[in-house]
């Protein structure tokens, strides 16, 4: 199996949804891992120069590079059997750095299209998991803006098998141990 494993979290090592990726890896041992640091490795934030790039028909000098980060993120989904999304939650919604990897992904015409019927995905659905990492409690409330927002982006590229391992209640010191407990036992069955 290839995984390719999406990290986002601003606190490294100290990160919750990074200890319980580093879990999911032991437990799965895929057979070849590309790992993608949003934060290491940061993504430029979207600006009208770089949209026109990502959706150039014909780069220019200027606009090839950018359309060749956006090229390189999409063919590591392409490639990949699995996902794995770790996804804090910062100020009740998706880090920014999350937000700037899908405006490279969403490109017309090659992972999304517009139809009679609406838009269709054309990525190939594959497994997603994302580990919601969050220091309260969201999940399934109307308080949750992540979830609908990643599984709707994640749909409208074709990415529709998605399921969520969250970690709630984190900012708790009682409550942090028994959430990661269960969070891990999740992904252990995952």
């Amino acid at each position: 199996m290839h995984a390719l494993i999406i990290r986002t979290s601003i606190l490294g090592e100290n990160s919750s949804s990074n200890q319980l990726i580093d879990h999911w890896l032991t437990n799965h041992q895929p057979s070849h891992v590309t790992e993608r640091n949003l934060v290491s490795s940061p993504i430029p934030h979207l600006d009208a120069h770089r949209f026109g790039a990502i959706n150039a028909a014909q780069p220019d000098d200027q606009q090839a590079p950018i359309q060749a980060l956006s090229n390189t993120l999409i063919a590591e989904i392409e490639a990949a059997d699995q996902i794995v999304i770790g996804l804090p939650m910062y100020n009740f919604g998706v880090p920014s750095q999350v937000k700037a990897w899908m405006d490279h992904l969403a490109r017309a015409g090659r992972t999304f299209q517009y139809t009679a019927n609406g838009p269709q995905g054309l990525l190939k659905s594959k497994p997603v998991t994302v580990i919601a990492t969050r220091g309260g409690a969201y999940a399934n409330t109307p308080e949750d803006s992540q979830a609908p927002f990643v599984k709707q982006f994640l749909a409208f590229i074709g990415l529709k098998d998605v399921s969520f391992i969250y970690a709630e209640t984190l900012s708790s010191a009682d409550k942090r141990p028994e959430a990661l407990a269960d969070a891990q036992a999740q992904l252990s069955a995952a």
